[in-house]
């Protein structure tokens, strides 16, 4: 018997000793990217069917070694694919269901939609939609404000929150919700959580790094919080992991391009060893005339890719709906619209300051890349006309800021992607230089701070407008595609029977 218990003793020490691996999968900001896409060089990227044969892979090995595994969505699920957007999200959902999602953070891009949208994905989900921070009018939480999942061996804890800033980002579709303070929150939750659970895990759309706005809560100072062990995080798109006071904080990039995977062994309750790494998902490189992966190549989940192929055709089916009519040309020819206004270029600008309540609109006539002949106008007419899946980007600029902008439009030469299109602002340049400019039939003032809305790409410093990225402001993420289709069905009543097409820059 004493030697029995002996053993027994031995057993239960080498455990203690050994103790367990937890790996935390996650994604974030993939934001409807539930089908393989392609980018410059790179064909046949991400997609969630190659993503849960990443999931089932790294399951069975740890599995079969005695650990857990968890996968977590770091938040916007929502908007960024015409064939998702069209669908309300539901591929997604159903692709992350079917690869056992344990948990989603509310990102601010879930607030895109109408209210009924929103209700519709969390009752289609098999996941929670978590956050702590957003509450009703009571104070009572609206959403799940964490989850602790008891992996047989193992208790995880799962906390959500979301940036404050939505507030400012999306303020459509708030009506009878506040946005407490995440930090605060945090500093309530946590400790109550670790009395819980062995690891408590942040699933935060916050912000990356250390610098805060007012009232703006970041990654880092949550990592700060007692009682929070790692911080999943979204929203700024990051990819890399840091160590905050001994703490762990992870974001997976964006669209699904990778999988971040974070191993921790944990002893005695306690994260005693850890290792993150980003998987990535059929990336490739170019070299020599030929492609190679980065990583090793996943086939795809043939049942998450088939399920997904429905949701492609009724995708598409939805691309041909039509959202109204034109009596007339609308000119998006080449050769013009980069080097004059057009009556559609002068819509689609009109489109984009009307649809965030802007002084001024300025977008790149490269990007516009169609005409749209008479006669019925479709979903997929406004795609093909804006095909870069761009979003609509604002900054408060002043005069002066503004002036900076236009004088580096005056120097693009006419036929290149850089020249300027505008709304809410005429302007004349002479030899070069900017000679007048008007605001709304208003002579520009060099201090008065103005609403401007762009294209993300150019806010990025995209076509050599590297002012704007310099000077900063916040991506909306309403795609200018939605903008000039809700313009020509609300403002224009869906018909466009004549357009404006008077010339907004005077060049001399």
């Amino acid at each position: 018997m004493r030697k029995l218990l002996i053993v027994f003793l031995v057993i239960l020490l080498s455990v203690l000793l050994v103790g367990v691996r937890l790996t935390i999968l996650h994604v974030n900001d993939t934001h409807g990217h539930a089908w393989a896409f392609d980018e410059y060089r790179n064909p046949g990227i991400g997609g969630l069917a190659a993503i849960a044969t990443i999931v089932e892979e790294v399951k069975r090995e740890v599995e079969s070694q005695g650990g857990y595994v968890i996968f977590l969505h770091a938040g916007d699920i929502n908007t960024g694919v015409p064939e998702s957007d069209l669908q309300d999200a539901i591929p997604d959902i159903v692709g992350f269901n079917m690869i056992g999602l344990a948990a989603m953070a509310v990102g601010n891009h879930e607030f895109d939609n109408p209210r009924e949208v929103l209700l519709k994905q969390m009752k289609f989900a098999d996941f929670p939609f978590l956050s702590a921070n957003i509450v009703k009018e009571d104070g009572e939480p609206f959403f799940t404000p964490y989850v602790v999942e008891d992996l047989g061996g193992l208790k995880v804890a799962v906390i959500g929150f979301t940036t404050e800033e939505t507030t400012i980002l999306e303020p459509l579709y708030l009506e009878g919700l506040k946005f407490e303070n995440a930090l605060k929150i945090a500093q309530k939750l946590a400790p109550e959580l670790k009395e819980q659970a062995n690891v408590v895990v942040a699933l935060a759309h916050l912000d990356w790094g250390e610098e805060a706005k007012e009232g703006v809560t970041t990654t880092h100072q949550l990592a700060r919080v007692e009682g929070i062990d790692v911080v999943i995080a979204g929203h700024s798109h990051y990819l890399g992991s840091e160590v905050v006071d001994g703490k762990i904080v992870a974001s997976a990039g964006d669209y699904g391009k990778y999988v971040g995977r974070l191993d921790l062994d944990i002893e005695n309750g306690k994260i005693v060893a850890w290792h993150w790494e980003a998987i990535p998902v059929n990336l490739k490189v170019y070299e020599n005339g030929k492609y190679r992966y980065v990583g090793k190549p996943y086939l795809e989940n043939r049942y998450v890719a088939k399920a997904l192929e429905y949701f492609k055709k009724i995708g598409n089916e939805k691309l041909d709906t039509v959202i109204g009519e034109t009596k007339i040309l609308l000119d998006g020819e080449r050769e013009h619209v980069r080097s004059r206004s057009t009556n559609l270029t002068n819509l689609i600008t009109d489109a984009m300051r009307w649809r965030v309540g802007a002084d001024i609109a300025l977008t790149n006539g490269g990007g516009i890349r169609a005409s749209i002949r008479p006669g019925k106008i479709t979903v997929r007419d406004i795609l093909t006309v804006l095909p870069f899946g761009n979003t609509l980007y604002v900054l408060n600029l002043t005069g002066e800021q503004i002036m900076k902008v236009l004088e580096y439009a005056a120097t693009v030469p006419e036929g290149k992607g850089a020249f300027l299109q505008v709304s809410g602002l005429t302007w004349r340049s002479k030899d070069g230089k900017v000679v007048e400019v008007l605001v709304n039939g208003e002579p520009l003032d060099p201090k008065k701070v103005y609403k401007v809305v762009t294209n993300n790409y150019m806010a990025g410093g995209g076509d050599g407008y590297t002012m704007l990225k310099e000077w900063g402001g916040y991506d909306t993420g309403f795609l200018m595609s939605d903008a000039v289709i809700e313009y020509i069905q609300k403002v224009l009543n869906g018909v466009v029977e004549e357009y404006d097409s008077s010339q907004r820059y005077t060049r001399e």
